[in-house]
C-alpha cells in the first residue's frame, strides 16, 4: 500500500506529524564502488519510531532512544553486492514512550510532530569500535572495583598503555593495543565466582503510553531487530573457565506474552516464519505462559487460569512446546493464589522484578521458595540487578552481585538485558560488551543463558533457600486497585457475562446433543476480556485511546455474551417458554451459582411495569415464578419523628439518618449491634490525592492525613419503598467542589445483608473517594477475598510491613470477625479497600 502511493522530497530538520501519524518514505542509495570492502550502513535518526522495509520485509527497527540507528547493508561490500538499492522508512510520529505533554506520564500532546534528525549511508569502522568497546570495559572496572582491588589498577594502566600504544591515525596500531586489553580479559576467575545468566529480553506493555494498535507495530520492530541480531550472532566463541575449551555464545532472547505472538502471526507472517524457525534451533524462548502480563491482583480466579489456558495452548499450537516458567517482571503485586494457579498449570519456575520497587520495606530475597494459601510452593528468581532492562555495564554486573540477598544460599543469578517498549531489545554493544567480561578475573562470570539453564541450576542449590509464604505485596501503585471505575467495573460484569454463557452453553450441550457450544465465540470474548486485563489497563494506568479500546471491548463482551446467553437459555427451555392457552402469567428464573438461593427479583408485570417476587432457585438450576409468595417477615419501613428511617425484615434491623449515615445495625436473632455507639457506618469520605509521582498509579499513606468527612446534603434520607418484599430509602450529597452522589439503600425480605446502590457523578481532580462503616467488632486481622480462596491481613500497624498496607486489594468481599460474629462488606465492581483497627473501608 505505501509503495505505491506518490513521494515527495524530504529533508533532514523536517517535522512530521501529528501524534499517532504515520509517514512512509522511500530512500533511494547508491553505494560508491571505492567502499569495496568496506562495512556499510544506513544512519537514521529520528525521535519518532521507525522501521525499515526491503523487498516488501520488515528488516530494522529504528529506535533512538534503543540505540538502534543503523542498519547495516554490508558486513564487506562485494563487487557482486548491488550498489544501488530502494529501502522504505516506515515512522511513526511518537516516541518510544508515547507523547506526553511535558512529562512522560502526563497525557500526550495530540499536536505533537517528529524531526528527521539524521539520513545517512555511511562506512562503519569496526576496528574503532571494538577499541571502544575494550576501553569502556578497562576504565569501568578501573573506577568501579575500588582502590583495595588490584585489578582496577591493572584495568587503569592497562587502559593507559593502550592510549600510548595506539595512533588514531595509524590503522596498524590497532591489533598491538587490543592485544594488550586481551590479555587482562583472558585471565581468568576461580571457581567460587557467582555466575550471572544474561539473557536477551524486550519488555513490551501491550498498551501503556500508547494505543494497542501501536504496540503492534513495537513487537514488529523490536523483533525484526533481535531476530537480524541473531543471524549476524550465531556463534561467537570465547574461552571458557580454566581455559578448558570454548564456550559458544549465542543471543537467546527471551520473549513472552502470547496476545503479542498472535498480533505479529497475524500482521507479521514473513516475522512470525522467521521467529518460528529461532524457536525451533532454541534460541528464541517463549516464557511466561499467560495471553498477556496480566495485572497480578485483580483478575479473577477463572480468569486467571484463563490466561494461562490460552497462553498455554498457543504457545504449544504455534511452537510445540509448553513454558515451564512464568514470566511477570511489571506489574504491581502477586496474589498468594499464583503458586497454586502455576502448579496447576505445569509451571514451577517464577520470575519477576517489581517489588523491587517497594517503597517503604526492602524484599529480603533474590531467590526463594514461594508458597502460596494450599501450600503450593513455585521456585522464585528476582534478577538482583532489580531490572529487566540491563545494558551490559561493569557496574550492572557488580550490582547484580552485590545486591544479591541469598548470597551463600545460591551462586547464580539472572541479567535481563535489552531495550523493551518499542526499543528494539538487546544491540550488538551489549553483546559486545559481556563477551569480554565472560570469564575476566575481577569481574562475576558472565555467560548468554536460557531460563531452563538458569533455573535447573538453582534447583540443584535450592536446599538452603528460605520460603516467603503469602502473597508478594507491591508498596506502591496501590492506588492502581481504584483508577478508572468504570475499566473496573467492565472486568468484573464481563467476567461474571462469561461465567453464566459457559454454565448455560454447558447444561444446554447436556440435555440437547444438537446443541452447539459456542467454543470458538467464547475463546473470541475471553480474549478480549483477557487482553484487557494487562497490567496497565485494568489497573487503570494508560492514556485515554487505550481507555476507550477497553470500555469498547467490554460492550462488546456484553453484546455477544447475552446473545449467547440467550441462545442457551431458548436451547435449555424451550417447553417451559411455550405459552400455554390460559395458563397463569410466569417468569422464569435460572440461578447460575452452586448453591441454592433464595432472592427478591424484579420481574416485568402484564402491564409492562416491573413487579417483585420472591423466590427460591436450586443449585445451578431454573425455577417457573408464577404467584407471588408472601414472606413471613415483610419488609417494615418507618419514619420516625426525627427524620430518620428504620427497616426491619425479621432477620436484620437497620436505622439511617437523614443524611443516609447507618447508625444501627442489628442481628435480631442474637440482639447483637454492628454499628458502635456514637459511629456512623455508610460515612463518605474525601481525601486528596497528590502523590510524589505515579498520578494514576499511587496514592500515598500520607492522603489519609487529609480526610473530610461529606456532609453537603442535597436531598434528605426518603423512602422510595415502603416494604413488603422490599425496602428502600434514597438521598443524595454534594461530594467536593461539583460532584454529586446518590444513593438508594435497600433492605429485601429474608434478606440477611442490607444493599447500597450508589451513582457518583464524579467531576473532582486530584481527589479520592471512600466509603467507611465502622464496626462492633475486634480483631486483629480482617480477611479478604482473593482468586478461589481468602487472606488476612492486619488491622493494626505495629510494624512497617503493616503499615505499607494503608491501602490494598480484594475481590467481591472483606470481612472483620471475631468468635462468634462478624460483619462482611461486599461489593460488584471494586477493588481498592482497608481495614485499620475497627473500620472497614471502600475506595470508591
Amino acid at each position: 500500500e505505501a509503495v505505491v502511493q506518490e513521494f515527495g522530497p524530504a529533508q533532514v530538520g523536517e517535522s512530521f506529524g501529528p501524534t499517532w501519524e504515520t509517514c512512509w518514505f522511500k530512500v533511494e542509495l547508491s553505494i560508491p564502488l571505492a567502499w569495496a570492502g568496506r562495512e556499510v550502513h544506513f544512519v537514521w535518526e529520528s525521535d519518532g519510531e521507525g522501521m525499515v522495509w526491503r523487498d516488501a520485509q520488515p528488516v530494522q527497527g529504528l529506535t533512538k532512544e534503543g540505540e538502534k540507528t543503523s542498519y547495516i547493508l554490508t558486513r564487506s561490500l562485494k563487487e557482486s553486492e548491488p550498489h544501488s538499492l530502494t529501502l522504505y522508512v516506515e515512522l511513526a510520529c511518537n516516541g518510544l514512550f508515547g507523547a506526553g505533554k511535558g512529562s512522560m506520564i502526563a497525557p500526550p500532546d495530540p499536536d505533537r510532530r517528529v524531526t528527521l534528525s539524521k539520513a545517512e549511508l555511511v562506512v562503519f569502522n569496526r576496528d574503532v569500535y571494538e577499541l571502544l568497546v575494550d576501553l569502556e570495559i578497562l576504565l569501568d572496572m578501573a573506577q568501579l572495583l575500588g582502590e583495595e582491588n588490584q585489578r582496577s589498577f591493572q584495568a587503569l594502566y592497562t587502559a593507559n598503555q593502550m592510549v600510548n600504544v595506539c595512533d588514531v591515525t595509524d590503522p596498524s596500531t590497532f591489533p598491538a593495543a587490543r592485544g594488550l586489553a586481551a590479555a587482562i580479559f583472558s585471565q581468568r576467575n576461580g571457581e567460587s565466582q557467582h555466575t550471572i545468566h544474561a539473557m536477551g529480553h524486550c519488555h513490551i506493555d501491550s498498551a501503556w503510553l500508547w494505543p494497542y494498535e501501536e504496540t503492534i507495530r513495537k513487537c514488529a520492530r523490536s523483533w525484526v531487530t533481535v531476530v537480524h541480531l541473531m543471524e549476524h550472532n550465531p556463534e561467537l566463541t570465547f574461552a571458557c573457565s580454566q581455559g578448558e575449551g570454548a564456550g559458544v555464545w549465542e543471543l537467546i532472547p527471551v520473549l513472552w506474552q502470547a496476545q503479542q505472538f498472535e498480533w505479529v502471526r497475524s500482521c507479521y507472517p514473513g516475522l512470525h516464519a522467521r521467529i518460528q524457525h529461532f524457536v525451533a534451533k532454541g534460541q528464541f524462548i517463549p516464557v511466561g505462559g499467560t495471553w498477556v502480563e496480566m495485572d497480578g491482583n485483580l483478575p479473577s480466579g477463572e480468569s486467571m487460569v484463563r490466561q494461562f489456558l490460552q497462553g498455554q495452548r498457543f504457545f504449544q499450537e504455534q511452537f510445540g512446546r509448553l513454558c515451564s516458567e512464568f514470566w511477570l517482571p511489571d506489574t504491581f503485586g502477586y496474589s498468594a493464589q499464583l503458586p497454586q494457579l502455576m502448579r496447576g498449570c505445569g509451571i514451577q519456575r517464577f520470575l519477576t522484578q517489581k517489588l523491587s520497587w517497594n517503597l517503604v520495606n526492602s524484599f529480603p530475597h533474590h531467590t526463594f521458595f514461594w508458597e502460596g494459601i494450599d501450600g503450593s510452593q513455585v521456585l522464585t528468581h528476582f534478577p538482583p540487578g532489580d531490572s529487566y532492562g540491563m545494558h551490559g555495564r561493569v557496574e550492572e554486573m557488580l550490582k547484580t552481585v552485590k545486591n544479591n540477598k541469598d548470597k551463600g544460599r545460591v551462586n547464580h543469578s539472572a541479567f535481563l538485558f535489552g531495550f523493551g517498549d518499542g526499543g528494539g531489545g538487546p544491540t550488538q554493544k551489549m553483546l559486545d560488551r559481556m563477551k569480554r567480561m565472560s570469564n575476566t578475573d575481577g569481574l562475576p562470570r558472565v555467560q548468554i543463558s536460557t531460563p531452563d539453564q538458569l533455573f535447573s541450576v538453582l534447583e540443584k542449590e535450592s536446599s538452603q533457600l528460605c520460603t516467603w509464604v503469602g502473597e508478594l505485596f507491591l508498596e506502591l501503585h496501590n492506588g492502581t486497585y481504584t483508577t478508572q471505575a468504570q475499566i473496573k467495573k467492565g472486568n468484573r460484569e464481563c467476567e461474571r457475562i462469561l461465567h453464566n454463557v459457559e454454565v448455560l452453553s454447558t447444561l444446554a450441550v447436556a440435555q440437547d446433543r444438537g446443541f452447539q457450544y459456542p467454543a470458538s465465540q467464547l475463546q473470541q470474548l475471553w480474549r478480549l476480556l483477557l487482553l484487557n486485563q494487562f497490567h496497565d489497563v485494568l489497573p487503570g494506568s494508560c492514556i485515554q485511546l487505550v481507555v476507550e479500546d477497553a470500555l469498547q471491548f467490554y460492550t462488546e463482551i456484553r453484546r455477544a455474551g447475552a446473545e449467547l446467553q440467550e441462545e442457551a437459555v431458548q436451547s435449555l427451555c424451550k417447553d417451559l417458554l411455550q405459552p400455554k392457552v390460559c395458563s397463569t402469567p410466569s417468569t422464569l428464573v435460572w440461578n447460575t451459582l452452586s448453591w441454592e438461593r433464595t432472592e427478591v427479583i424484579s420481574r416485568p408485570g402484564p402491564d409492562g411495569t416491573d413487579t417483585l417476587a420472591l423466590v427460591t432457585v436450586p443449585s445451578m438450576g431454573c425455577a417457573l415464578v408464577q404467584e407471588p409468595f408472601v414472606p413471613p417477615h415483610p419488609v417494615a419501613v418507618r419514619k420516625q419523628e426525627d427524620g430518620s428511617i428504620t427497616m426491619e425484615n425479621g432477620v436484620i434491623a437497620v436505622c439511617l439518618d437523614t443524611m443516609g449515615h447507618l447508625t444501627s445495625l442489628q442481628l435480631l436473632d442474637s440482639g447483637r449491634e454492628s454499628v458502635p455507639d456514637g459511629c456512623y457506618a455508610n460515612q463518605f469520605a474525601l481525601f486528596d490525592d497528590v502523590p510524589l509521582y505515579w498520578d494514576a498509579w499511587d496514592v500515598m499513606d500520607y492522603h489519609l492525613q487529609t480526610r473530610k468527612p461529606v456532609t453537603t446534603l442535597l436531598k434528605p434520607l426518603e423512602i422510595t419503598l415502603a416494604g413488603g418484599l422490599r425496602g428502600s430509602v434514597r438521598f443524595s450529597l454534594q461530594v467536593g467542589k461539583s460532584s454529586t452522589l446518590t444513593q438508594e439503600i435497600i433492605l429485601d425480605a429474608a434478606c440477611p445483608y442490607l444493599r447500597f446502590l450508589t451513582q457518583v457523578e464524579w467531576k473532582e481532580a486530584h481527589k479520592f473517594l471512600k466509603v467507611e462503616f465502622p464496626v462492633q467488632v475486634r480483631s486483629t486481622n480482617a480477611t479478604y477475598e482473593i482468586q478461589f480462596g481468602h487472606l488476612q491481613r492486619p488491622t493494626h500497624w505495629n510494624t512497617s510491613w503493616d503499615w505499607a498496607r494503608f491501602e490494598v486489594w480484594a475481590h467481591k468481599w472483606l470481612d472483620l470477625s471475631e468468635h462468634g460474629f462478624g460483619v462482611a462488606l461486599l461489593n460488584d465492581c471494586k477493588y481498592g479497600a482497608s481495614a485499620h483497627r475497627n473500620i472497614l473501608s471502600l475506595s470508591l
